[in-house]
Parts: structure tokens; sequence; C-alpha cells
């Protein structure tokens, strides 16, 4: 733990010395400052003020849908002493879908093997509880779900957070976050031995190079690179982690469309190949590019 605190403050170190150097994305310059409060703004934003393409309310059934093929098994193979995190939950509607009883009827085989269900923890940048996660809560026993907000993952420590099973990012703090590979760092962290982190991107290219942006004459909306330029596919720079082996799935139907990734820890001895990022534009989610750090 706290070799991963000191890996963690070194890459935090590393990025912004990178970035004092970098004109494209200066955290000083005019430009970045005004992309990162447009960024803030949506963050923030409420009722018909929430921009297209920023879902707060995306319930399981969108997870399923949506992430590996493997991540209904492993949600559903959760037992009570086990615990889930989701980041990005926005108002928790899939942790709630949980302890649905729609959800119970749709897994009946194994239900009484599994007894009570995992403890869940949702987590967002902003406050976005409604009456029905109240409800929820209070008729469950107390931290049986939890709802963390105001702070990004990077700045919990690992003590606050503990340690899960299964971790979930549908659209969030990994397409949104410009610390990528702190991110990814203390993600792992915090994620179990033999636990699965599922996540996605969208409009990226694929683990086989075929496909274009899908606006035509924009980039890809993230994006990784070498210091001479060559790129550096996502599910490439994923697979380079240590201790982990990662599944990557492009989605051809999706549009845009999207890789989805498995990304089971198999050792402790994490590394993460360090990113900075070289330009950042806000968006639902934001345009990024990150190069890799030699």
């Amino acid at each position: 733990m706290k070799n991963n605190v000191i890996r963690i403050a070194v890459a935090l170190i590393l990025q912004c010395l990178w970035l004092g150097t970098s004109n494209s994305a200066d955290p000083d310059s005019p430009q970045f400052s005004e992309e990162i409060l447009k960024q803030e703004q949506i963050f923030q934003s409420q009722g018909e003020k929430i921009p297209e393409g920023y879902v707060i309310d995306r319930a399981l059934l969108s997870y399923t849908h949506t992430l590996s093929s493997e991540f209904d098994r492993s949600l559903a193979n959760l037992g009570p002493k086990d615990r889930w995190l989701d980041i990005g939950a926005g108002q928790g509607l899939a942790i709630l879908d949980y302890y649905g009883s729609r959800y119970d009827a749709m897994h009946l085989p194994g239900i009484e093997h599994r007894g009570k269900k995992a403890q869940a923890i949702a987590m967002s940048i902003e406050d976005r509880r409604t009456i029905h996660w109240n409800q929820t809560a209070a008729s469950l026993e107390p931290k049986q779900i939890q709802y963390l907000f105001g702070r990004r993952l990077r700045e919990y420590s690992s003590e606050e957070l503990g340690k899960f099973q299964l971790i979930t990012d549908v659209l969030g703090g990994f397409s949104y976050s410009r610390y990528l590979s702190i991110f990814m760092e203390k993600a792992l962290g915090i994620l179990e031995l033999d636990g699965n982190f599922y996540t996605v991107l969208q409009d990226i290219q694929s683990e086989d190079g075929t496909n274009r942006p899908y606006y035509e004459g924009s980039p890809f909306l993230t994006e990784i690179s070498k210091a001479d330029g060559s790129e550096v596919k996502v599910c490439s720079w994923l697979k380079s982690i240590t201790c982990v082996e990662v599944t990557c799935e492009f989605k051809e139907k999706w549009q845009p469309r999207i890789e989805v990734f498995r990304i089971h820890k198999v050792c402790n001895d994490v590394t993460v190949p360090a990113l900075v990022l070289i330009k950042y534009e806000s968006g639902t989610p934001p345009e990024r590019r990150f190069q890799l750090i030699n």
C-alpha cells in the first residue's frame, strides 16, 4: 500500500513538471484554464442544463449491455463479504437496481449460495442522490450502500476506500480524468487480488487499428503517443501494466463505437506506465491526448 502511494505521488510530480513545459496543455495558459472550467460546469450541471451525452441515470441493464460479457457473472457471483465500487455512478441507479427484486428474479441460480448482497459504493464528483437512493439506503443495514462525492478517485486514501472485488466505470473517471495513469494506479491499488475492473472508452482506436474517428476531421477522443509521436493504442497501454490480464473488445454497432475492457488483477506488484496530458478539450467525454513518459 505504501509503495502504491509513493508511485502515485511521483507520477503526480512528473505530470506537473511535464505540463509546466507543454505548450498544448500548460495549466497556466488561458486556453487550458478555460477548458477545465467548462468541464467543471458540465460536472455541476443540473436539470435542463445537463448537456447531451452526460448521463447521470444509467441503469444496471445498460452496464450489462455495455461492458464485457463477463461483467454480469462477476457481479452475480459477489457475496456478502465482497465489495463493489462504481466510479462515475451519477444517481447510483445501477447499485439501486442491484438491490432490487428484479435483479434477484433475473439471477436465481446460486442465489441461496450467495446469500446477502455485496456492499456497494457509488462514487461521483457531484452529489446526485435521489429520494430513491435515500429510501433504499435507509431500508438496508448501515453502510450496505454508500455514496461518496466531492472528490476524485485519486483524492481518497486507500485506507478510506478499502479493497474491492469489483470496480466498474461506465464513462466515468476513466473517460474524463486528466491523470489517466494515476487513475489506473489508484483503481488497481484498491482492487483485490483476483478482482476485476470493468470499464469502457468511446471513439478510440481499436486494438486492431482499423477504425477511424467518429467525427470526420477530428481526432479520437482518447489518444496516447510516444515521445517520437508514434501512436499507442489504449488497449496496448493497458496490457503493458504489470500484474493484470486485460481483454479488449471493440463494439462496432455503437455510435460512436466503443471499446470495453476487463482488467483482471493477478498479482500485487502493479506498475502502470506513466502518462502526461498534452491536449485537453472539454466535452462529454472530453478530448484527451496523453504522452508516455519513457
